[in-house]
């Protein structure tokens, strides 16, 4: 079988979208996927950052973790995003460095790139549905295909039944629930899964 290169791209502030980009890649490689772990640059000023404790250990605790950048997205056959919601919208880091990719665009390295994603809010009805679909859209005009969980596998309902993409209430260590780790990992390997498939197609072609 073709071994699937997955990007598994993420914002997080305070560590919820980052435990759950971790969940989606442990899942990846246990499915045989090469998987790499990237964020997007942080945007924020120091002072707002510092501002808030959670979010400052969450930054530095993570400063190692490597940048995303249009070459991993080139190198990538699918790519999952975790972003959080804002206002039921993506985060303005992630929508730069999506607005950055416009140059891999143009070359029609997004085509046939295998897309989903998951998001969190501080309530259960925060805007995480919206988020997801403003993603998407962005992903169509990659002429992506995107891969949404859908209603394929019970823990999807457990771990409330969004069926765009694995949600979270997000909570003040960051932390995530093993209903919605579950459900993560099912999203995960079921973008693996369809990868692989297309992959094959591909070489067969």
């Amino acid at each position: 079988m073709a071994t699937v290169n997955l990007a598994v791209v993420y914002y997080s502030s305070t560590g919820t979208n980052h435990k759950m980009a971790l969940a989606a890649a442990e899942a990846a490689r246990d499915a045989g996927a090469e998987v790499k772990v990237l964020k997007v640059p942080e945007l924020a000023p120091e002072e707002a950052i510092a501002s808030n404790a959670g979010w400052k250990a969450h930054y530095e605790a993570t400063k190692n973790v490597p940048e995303a950048k249009a070459s991993d997205l080139e190198w990538a056959d699918a790519i999952i995003f975790s972003v959080p919601t804002r206002f039921g919208n993506l985060p303005s880091q992630m929508k730069q460095f999506l607005d950055t990719m416009g140059g891999l665009w143009a070359q029609g390295k997004t085509v046939n790139k295998v897309v989903s994603a998951m998001t969190s809010a501080q309530n259960s009805h925060g805007g995480q549905e919206a988020t997801l679909l403003s993603l998407y859209t962005s992903m169509y005009h990659w002429g992506a295909i995107v891969v949404a969980p859908g209603y394929t596998d019970p823990s999807l309902f457990a771990a409330g039944g969004n069926p765009y993409g694995t949600s979270v209430t997000a909570v003040e260590d960051g932390s995530v629930s093993a209903e919605a780790s579950a459900a993560i990992k099912h999203q995960a390997k079921r973008v693996v899964t369809v990868a692989e498939w297309l992959k094959k197609g591909q070489g067969q072609g």
